[in-house]
């Protein structure tokens, strides 16, 4: 029976392929936990991109192998040439639209996430950062300066972020806060983040 409905076949597979996708992308644990709000939206996308993105991944696949199975050359074909196939219109509309409505609605909704994480709070404690070979030194609201960053739980915090000017660009990246920007010398870049977990944390 599978062989006459080589098409059944191939729908059956693909999504099989596409529910197995999906499950990993939740089952795995690909980044470090939560520590901001700003982390839990990076994270949001990801599984919308992910979601998105793996049934037109395994589409492309199945027609390519389901092409491969069904029109391949057979023994005694090697010379002779393929059928003439003229384009089809319709077809090329349809294939051309239908991503590019997909592209553009990812586009935005990852827009929207990066003007949430980027937006400057109404309310929010400032912490300088400089960045140095090889260290990094942070500025507190009360003057104080320390070589390890501390942080309130449940706060807006606003990073003010540069390098000396005797320096090289490096770049500020707490993995459990998702936020990243660079420190580069004689340039002040901020970056915000709304701290939600208590714990300790690697600065890369």
């Amino acid at each position: 029976m599978f062989k006459e409905r080589p098409i059944l076949v191939t729908a059956i597979a693909a999504v099989i392929a596409i529910a197995i996708g999906i499950v990993l992308s939740f089952v795995i644990h690909w980044f470090p936990v939560q520590a901001s709000t700003q982390a839990h939206n990076t994270d949001r996308l990801y599984h919308v991109l992910v979601i998105v993105s793996i049934p037109i991944f395994v589409l492309v696949v199945s027609v390519i192998l389901y092409c491969c199975w069904q029109f391949r050359m057979k023994p005694g074909e090697e010379l002779k040439d393929g059928p003439p196939i003229h384009g089809n219109t319709r077809l090329e509309v349809v294939w051309t639209t239908i991503p590019a409505i997909i592209l553009l609605a990812l586009v935005s909704y990852s827009f929207v996430v990066l003007h949430d994480n980027e937006k400057k709070p109404a309310r929010e404690i400032q912490v300088g950062v400089t960045g140095q070979q090889f260290a990094w030194t942070f500025g507190y609201p009360n003057g104080v300066k320390s070589g390890i960053l501390y942080l309130p739980v449940g706060q807006e915090i606003q990073f003010n972020i540069t390098s000396r000017e005797d320096d090289v660009i490096h770049s500020f990246y707490v993995p459990e806060f998702r936020v990243k920007a660079d420190a580069v010398p004689g340039v002040m870049n901020h970056t915000y983040a709304h701290t939600t977990r208590v714990g300790t944390y690697s600065l890369i």
